[in-house]
């Protein structure tokens, strides 16, 4: 059963000649419902500047519209953020370009209903209210100056500053939650009691609304007066970021052999064979497409994180759309746990340097700006994959390389991320060994280390076995294990794997950006870590040494 949540809304415009507030709604359905879910919002543009309502229209009506248009694996959080930031800024911008909008700003709150949780965003002194089992809570804190003489002179808006800081807060879901979006015009002539108890005489949101907005200038208001209120009916049976966990009541698969039939598919050969997982090769008996079929070992039935995490992977592997990334397939007659993509022909990277093939400096350049696309791809939806190296990289027969296995991704929109860093050590960068979580941008330092593998054959800190707790001095520069590779692409590596992360490639279109430029733009080689830094304790025991042996010098000339 979807969320259901119903609805009213009422803006009314007070003794003032013109309505400055604007309120909007989204009530999706079907997959946007699940991976958006709902969103209301309430501004109030600010008094006595001619933009007040353009600011506060624009302001709503581009977070209802972008919001929908954000990637689904961005957190909630995340996509208002990266929606309204913008929109401040255009905001700020009109105000600059047009005298007449001098001032102009927005108030604005806004709640998205998603799943069993809800989100808030909130700037100004716009309020949002919630009423749960008779109780009124207000669930935001009002921007304004506190000073006598500053009185309703709002410190933070859209559109005020260029530093833009927004409130936003979350919480569980329960039915029956009313939650109550309103401009100051309400609660500033009704006060929180009132606006309680209107809400406790008036069950139907749209009832609800036009009552506190008509209470409100009855009283003697003196501004707009508008309200949304959402009511919660019924909620899903799960978390919405767990939209596949129906599958997990599936049972998993027995252990195939080649040429078995099973849910239409044909098994051919196994791909992989792993500690938890199987990967098969099979065909589609209907459409004679060749695919890779993904499940668990079947010992690991009753492993609910191993079930968990493979939901979670075919979940993102639905989202990733790329054609560095073999592609999610719909497995409509699947009767067990498992889930289909793309197979394509070819080899991994490892099992080319595994047969001895030469790669030429041309060809791992190539190799390189096709997987920091590919990565960047990842990382703008906020996925963090945390295994980059040749073995997951695949180099197909039609020439594309694909990036594999997103079983150990992450991304912030998931509720809990595993503890740990999953990984090849030799890949990791060496914050991670002290603990470290890894993230999307650890991702570059591995991309970073693969090339270099791909290259000299060697690692840049030295082969690092599991458990082993490495002491990491300077890079070795990979021109002494491969002396023909030139000075620019030993820098951009040097870069990429350097031991202080401040010094590496930010993101992975700066990094893409260094590969493509090559010899024409080449980045300075870069600096090598003082002694001082790198080694503390030897630099003073050095220190100490000079000063015992100068003082020895010193009372042998004393006593002559």
């Amino acid at each position: 059963m979807p969320l259901k949540v119903s609805i009213g809304h009422s803006s009314l415009t007070g003794p003032r000649e013109r309505n400055e507030d604007f309120c909007g709604i989204v009530t999706p359905a079907g997959a946007d419902l699940e991976n958006k879910g709902l969103i209301a919002a309430v501004a109030d543009g600010i008094g006595g500047h001619k933009g007040g309502r353009e600011a506060a229209e624009y302001t709503v009506r581009g977070l209802l519209a972008d919001y929908y248009a954000t990637p689904d694996t961005w957190s909630v959080p995340h996509a208002l953020e990266k929606v309204l930031v913008p929109l401040n800024r255009w905001v700020m911008a009109e105000a600059g370009r047009q005298p007449e909008l001098a001032g102009m700003a927005t108030t604005l709150s806004a709640l998205v209903l998603r799943g069993r949780r809800y989100v808030l965003a909130h700037i100004g002194d716009s309020r949002i209210y919630l009423l749960r089992d008779g109780v009124c809570a207000r669930l935001t804190v009002d921007h304004i100056w506190e000073h006598p003489e500053l009185k309703n002179v709002l410190s933070r808006a859209v559109g005020l500053d260029r530093h833009f800081q927004l409130d936003v807060a979350d919480g569980e879901l329960k039915e029956g939650d009313c939650f109550l979006l309103c401009s100051d015009g309400v609660w500033g002539a009704l006060g929180d009691e009132r606006i309680r108890e209107t809400l406790l005489a008036h069950p139907d949101p749209q009832q609800a609304a036009a009552s506190l907005c008509s209470l409100a200038l009855a009283a003697g208001g003196q501004d707009n007066a508008s309200a949304v209120v959402a009511r919660t009916e019924t909620l899903p049976p799960q978390n919405l970021r767990d939209s596949l966990e129906g599958v997990a009541r599936l049972p998993l698969p027995p252990r195939f052999k080649p040429g078995q039939q099973f849910d239409g598919l044909l098994i051919g050969e196994v791909l992989h064979d792993s500690r938890a997982t199987l990967l098969y090769r099979v065909k589609d008996n209907e459409t004679g497409q060749q695919l890779v079929m993904k499940t668990l070992r079947p010992e690991l039935a009753d492993d609910a994180d191993e079930i968990r995490a493979l939901i979670m992977e075919e979940w993102r592997a639905r989202r990733v759309v790329s054609p560095f990334f073999a592609q999610w397939v719909p497995a409509e007659r699947r009767s067990c746990l498992y889930y289909l993509q793309t197979w394509h022909e070819g080899a991994t990277l490892q099992r080319m340097l595994d047969t001895g093939l030469h790669i030429t400096v041309a060809e791992a350049v190539q190799h390189g700006i096709r997987l920091l696309k590919g990565i960047a791809g990842l990382h703008r939806l906020d996925i963090a994959h945390r295994d980059i190296k040749p073995d997951n990289i695949h180099i197909g027969r039609d020439g594309r390389l694909r990036i594999l296995d997103l079983g150990v991704a992450v991304s912030p929109s998931e509720d809990e991320v595993p503890a740990g860093n999953p990984g090849t050590p030799s890949y990791m960068a060496p914050e991670l060994f002290a603990g470290e979580r890894a993230t999307a941008r650890h991702d570059l330092y591995a991309a970073g280390a693969t090339l270099y593998h791909l290259l000299a054959r060697k690692y840049p800190y030295g082969e690092i076995e599991p458990f082993q707790h490495p002491k990491f001095g300077e890079p070795v520069a990979p021109t002494r294990y491969r002396p023909d590779i030139p000075g620019w692409l030993e820098n951009v590596l040097l870069k990429a794997v350097a031991k202080d992360p401040a010094r590496r490639f930010e993101t992975a279109e700066e990094f893409l950006i260094a590969l493509e430029r090559g010899a024409s733009r080449p980045l300075d080689r870069p600096r090598a870590t003082p002694l001082a830094l790198r080694n503390p304790a030897l630099t003073w025991r050095i220190v100490a040494t000079v000063s015992i042996a100068l003082n020895l010098v010193c009372l042998m000339l004393l006593m002559r």
